[in-house]
């Protein structure tokens, strides 16, 4: 009898992308612990690679990109998942995501990115 090794609610079964997307989330909401108050000012998405044409002030691959607001839309954080898992794993993964998002975050706002680190 063949059938899957674990059941749909069992956290084996979760993919990758769904696991990145839980730690974009929690480092959302530890930022938003560190300014007190909710960002929803702010959208945070995730997409698997950048787009083939880096703007002129990057060099080599963006990990995120900060889209200020324009008009009626609200600013966005875009995190790139494959170079970011590129580059860390395990716990380090979580805290790369959350540096990089302190980071956008804080230049949106005009902030030291230490203070919400």
């Amino acid at each position: 009898m063949r059938g899957p090794l674990a059941w749909p609610r069992v956290p084996a079964m979760r993919s990758r992308s769904a696991r990145f997307d839980d730690l974009v989330l929690d480092a959302v909401q530890l930022i938003e612990q560190r300014l007190g108050r909710e960002l929803s000012d702010l959208e945070v998405a995730v997409e698997d690679v950048p787009p083939a044409d880096p703007a002129p002030w990057e060099a080599g691959i963006a990990l995120g990109r900060l889209f200020p607001a324009e008009g009626s839309l609200p600013a966005r954080v875009v995190v790139y998942r494959r170079p970011v898992e590129s580059r860390a794993q395990g716990d380090e993964l979580a805290a790369l995501i959350h540096e990089l998002l302190a980071e956008q975050v804080a230049s949106m706002l005009g902030l030291d990115p230490e203070e919400l680190l």
